[in-house]
C-alpha cells in the first residue's frame, strides 16, 4: 500500500505502509541507533513524534516483552528503509509489523531515509504527515503546517503516572498513600520519591540496582506530600515535550530542593535548571542515538551515551552551578550540579539497556550525593 511523507517545507517521500491504511503527523526526527527499536517505540519521550531509523533493516530480532520501556508504543509513527516481518530471535514473541499494528502506530518503509535524515540536519526537525489515503503533496504539507509546533508544547499529561506507584518484581505495582502522602516503605533500598514525568521503566531498575527504593508519584504530587512521604530524596524523570511550558512543575522543583537533595535525567534535567535560574532552548535536530560522546568534566572521562532530546539547558549567568558534562558534537550541556545543594542532573540516558553502557556509574553518584545530605 503506498504511502506518501510531506514535510511542512513541501519536501516529499513515497514509500509503503506495512501496518494497512493509515493518516497522522507529527514532528519528525531521526536516531542513529542500530539497534534498540523497541526501546526507542515504548520510551515516552518520543510522544507525538515520527521517528525515522537511520540504520537501515529494523525489525530483524523482534519484540521481547522483556524489552519495554513502558506499557505501550509512544511514537505518531515509524520510519525504516526496510522492515524485516520474519525475526530471527529465540527471544522474540512477535514481528515489528504486529507490534506496531497492536498498538495502532502507523509504520512506513520504503522510502529513502538517508535523504530525509540528511534533510532534517541541514533544515531541522519539523513538522510532517504521512497518508495512504491522501497522495496530493500540496494537501499533505498544508495539513503539517496546520499541527502545532514542538516547542511551547506540553506533552506530559499525555505520559505521565496518574497514580502512585512502586517497582517490585520488575513490573509497576499500584500502592496506597494515606490522605497526607506518608507511605509504608518495604526497606529494600533508600527511599527515593521518583516524580514520573513519562519514566522509562529501565531507569527505574537502574534505581533499584543502585540501592534505591523507589516510589513513583504524579507530576502534582505536593512538596508537602513529598515532605510526608519519608523519602530521603527525589528524582525527576524523562518525558515528552518542550520544559519551558511546566511552569508549575518548575516552581515544585524549586520547593523540593529546598528540602530534599535532588537528581534527574532528560526533563528531569530541564525541569532543575529551569529551577535554578536558567532556561532552555530548542536544537535544530535534537540528539538521538547510542553514540553521542560526553566529557565529565569532573574526571576527564570520555563515554559514549544514549540521547533522546530536542531541548537543551543555557546557564549563562546562574550562580552557584558549574556544568560536569559536555556533548562534544556541539558543546551543549549534559550535565550539572549545585555547588552548595545537594543537586545534579543529566541530560543523557545511563540507563539505555539496549547501551552504550558507558554512564552507568551515574547511578551510584547519584546514590552517593543523596546518602551524603541524608548523613549530614
Amino acid at each position: 500500500m503506498k504511502a506518501l511523507l510531506v514535510l511542512e517545507d513541501g519536501f516529499t517521500l513515497e514509500g509503503k505502509s506495512f501496518t494497512g491504511d493509515f493518516e497522522t503527523g507529527g514532528e519528525v526526527i531521526f536516531t542513529t541507533g542500530m539497534t534498540g527499536y523497541q526501546e526507542v517505540l515504548t520510551d515516552p519521550s518520543y510522544y507525538g513524534q515520527m521517528v525515522c531509523m537511520t540504520y537501515p533493516l529494523i525489525g530483524n530480532y523482534g519484540i521481547c516483552p522483556e524489552d519495554m520501556e513502558s506499557a505501550r508504543v509512544h511514537c505518531a509513527a515509524f520510519l525504516v528503509k526496510e522492515c524485516c516481518r520474519q525475526p530471527s530471535s529465540w527471544r522474540a514473541a512477535m514481528s515489528l509489523p504486529a507490534f506496531l499494528q497492536r498498538y495502532e502506530t502507523p509504520g512506513m518503509e520504503g522510502l529513502d531515509t538517508r535523504a530525509l535524515t540528511r534533510h532534517l540536519r541541514l533544515h531541522g526537525a519539523m513538522r510532517g504527515v504521512i497518508s495512504t489515503r491522501e497522495q496530493n503533496p500540496r494537501i499533505l504539507q498544508e495539513r503539517a503546517r496546520a499541527l502545532p509546533t514542538m516547542k511551547g508544547r506540553n506533552l506530559v499529561p499525555f505520559v505521565a503516572a496518574r497514580t502512585p506507584y512502586a517497582w517490585i518484581d520488575n513490573a509497576p505495582q499500584d500502592v496506597s498513600l494515606d490522605e497526607n502522602g506518608a507511605y509504608a516503605w518495604r526497606g529494600t533500598g533508600l527511599p527515593l520519591l521518583v516524580y514520573d514525568y513519562g519514566i522509562k521503566w529501565n531507569i527505574l531498575r537502574c534505581l533499584c540496582a543502585a540501592g534505591f527504593e523507589p516510589l513513583a508519584v504524579p507530576p502534582d504530587f505536593s512538596a508537602a506530600q513529598a515532605k510526608a512521604s519519608g523519602a530521603q530524596g527525589v528524582f525527576l524523570s524523562n518525558g515528552p515535550g518542550d520544559p519551558a511550558t511546566l511552569t508549575s512543575e518548575i516552581a515544585l522543583v524549586r520547593e523540593l530542593i529546598d528540602m530534599f537533595p535532588v537528581t534527574g535525567i532528560c526533563l528531569g534535567h530541564q525541569l532543575i535548571g529551569h529551577a535554578l535560574g536558567g532556561c532552555t532552548d530548542k536544537l535544530k535536530f535534537g540528539h538521538h542515538g547510542c553514540n553521542h560522546p560526553v566529557k565529565d568534566l569532573t574526571t576527564g572521562r570520555i563515554e559514549i551515551s544514549s540521547q533522546n532530546h530536542g531541548f537543551h539547558v543555557v546557564l549563562d549567568g546562574v550562580p552557584d552551578v558549574e556544568a560536569t558534562h559536555v556533548n562534544l558534537n556541539d558543546n551543549t550541556l549534559e550535565g550539572l550540579r549545585h555547588v552548595k545543594l545537594p543537586v545534579m542532573s543529566v541530560q543523557y540516558h545511563p540507563e539505555a539497556a539496549a547501551g552504550p553502557h558507558d554512564g552507568r556509574y551515574l547511578f551510584a553518584r547519584f546514590k552517593d550525593m543523596i546518602a551524603a545530605a541524608v548523613n549530614a
